[in-house]
């Protein structure tokens, strides 16, 4: 994938003469999606951009962006299982629009920025909250395996407009969050310029935009998610992405290829 947003503008003209091939096309239930971007250089998330979310969390609005990592090793694929680990039962969705760079920048105004981004997908940034608060960066609680269900493929930026999209997030038949990336307290552009402006964004790079209120944390009693749950996170113009719970393995230490399945 990284190779193909590389190439994606050369690359155009035979993408889009497959597209309207009949011969090539198969049907979404004979394949299997994989995460578009299966081991992203970068892996960045955004706290606390959403006034409502802001709202019931009770912080202040932050006059720059909070950012934070997620290790590559939590992306999963559409579909596949989000474990909730035995070290904590405090397991959390956030459903969030996420954009792709496609071209290498650096030092990128906001005017500039949307000719770094190759396109759209959805994220749901799956959060352990008792480790997500054991570091001020939040990065242990925000990269366990599996915790970053990613897809269910990439909307190209040309097709998008990414800044009034309605998004909502279900937690079984349970509609948790609803709202609109025009609430986007830092929008795409501005925070690609953000990160330009420090390292060099590379093609495959994620930036996941934030999420809104209806946290599971947030209510009263907590909402969070338990094996057999199935979450799922719709974004207009982008899709579906779904995946279930399930409890993580009790005898899941290793050394050596032996990945969580």
């Amino acid at each position: 994938m990284t190779e193909l947003l590389c190439q994606l503008n050369e690359l155009r003209p035979l993408l889009e003469a497959i597209e309207k091939s009949a011969q090539q096309a198969l049907d979404l239930d004979q394949v299997t999606l994989l995460a578009p971007v299966p081991q992203p250089e970068k892996f960045i998330g955004v706290g606390l951009n959403y006034a409502d979310h802001i709202a019931e969390t009770g912080l202040q609005t932050p006059e720059f962006p909070t950012l934070f990592n997620k290790q590559s090793s939590c992306v999963t694929d559409p579909g596949a299982p989000i474990y909730r680990p035995n070290l904590s039962n405090k397991l959390d969705y956030e459903g969030e629009l996420a954009l792709v760079i496609g071209q290498y920048c650096r030092n990128v105004s906001v005017a500039d920025a949307p000719r770094a981004i190759a396109g759209y997908t959805i994220v749901n940034d799956v959060s352990v909250r008792d480790w997500q608060i054991k570091s001020p960066t939040w990065t242990l609680g925000k990269s366990f395996d599996s915790h970053g269900p990613m897809g269910p493929w990439i909307v190209t930026s040309d097709s998008l407009e990414p800044h009034n999209l309605e998004l909502r997030t279900w937690l079984n038949d349970e509609l948790r969050q609803h709202s609109n990336t025009r609430h986007l307290i830092f929008n795409c552009y501005q925070l690609v310029a953000t990160l330009s402006a420090v390292c060099t964004l590379k093609p495959g790079d994620v930036i996941a935009t934030g999420t809104c209120s209806g946290v599971g944390v947030k209510m009263k009693p907590r909402g969070y998610m338990k094996p057999g749950d199935q979450v799922t996170i719709e974004i207009e113009g982008i899709g579906r992405l779904s995946n279930p719970v399930l409890q993580e393995p009790e005898d899941n230490s290793f050394i050596g290829s032996a990945p969580l399945s």
